[in-house]
């Protein structure tokens, strides 16, 4: 697939800033599935679509999952959970991707799940540590993730319960799955 139009659409639906944040993503993404033996060009395309419903409106990404057979709980939670969803949906519908791996990479960049596969984990990674993210915490989950990529999602899915906690929100389950699986398997972390 060309990526020149998948460009030009980000470009049109997002800010100028959201769209430097997915070029970011596409770039580590990229490194990381190198360094993983995870395809690169599949690591591109889903990290160039995890945000493409970013600033889609809240009652448009409502009536997109509602239309979907996408999780029904999803709509109990903060709306800032349904772009990775609805990103897949458009992703799949407007562009014609119908790789699994990569419609749940962007389904899930958001919350995590458990059993993702080393894609998924990747642009959730990614998406977290990008260069241009700030926060107390990122140099070391950066300094994670030139290692097992298990170790390295754990890490970030455990900083981002962490700061939902801290902020008191409610945490959509398949986060709290996603963390279990490190918790409760041997040998991942």
């Amino acid at each position: 697939m060309e990526l020149a139009p998948i460009k030009s659409e980000l470009a049109k639906r997002l800010t100028s800033s959201r769209y430097e944040h997915v070029l970011r993503v596409a770039q580590l993404s990229k490194e990381m599935a190198k360094q993983h033996g995870v395809s690169e060009i599949a690591a591109e395309q889903a990290a160039l679509f995890h945000d493409i419903a970013k600033c889609m409106k809240k009652e448009e990404l409502l009536q997109r999952l509602q239309e979907a057979d996408e999780d029904k709980r999803l709509v109990d939670f903060h709306h800032e959970l349904w772009h990775g969803p609805v990103g897949a949906i458009i992703a799949q519908e407007t562009f014609g991707i119908i790789d699994e791996d990569i419609l749940n990479a962007v389904r899930f960049h958001t919350t995590g799940r458990a059993n993702m596969s080393r894609l998924e984990k990747i642009v959730f990674i990614a998406d977290l540590i990008e260069p241009g993210r700030q926060f107390p915490g990122v140099n070391e989950l950066r300094e994670r993730s030139k290692g097992s990529i298990d170790e390295a999602m754990y890490a970030c899915i455990s900083h981002s319960i962490e700061y939902l906690v801290s902020k008191r929100v409610a945490i959509f389950p398949d986060s709290f799955d996603c963390y279990n699986e490190y918790m409760l398997k041997e040998g991942i972390i």
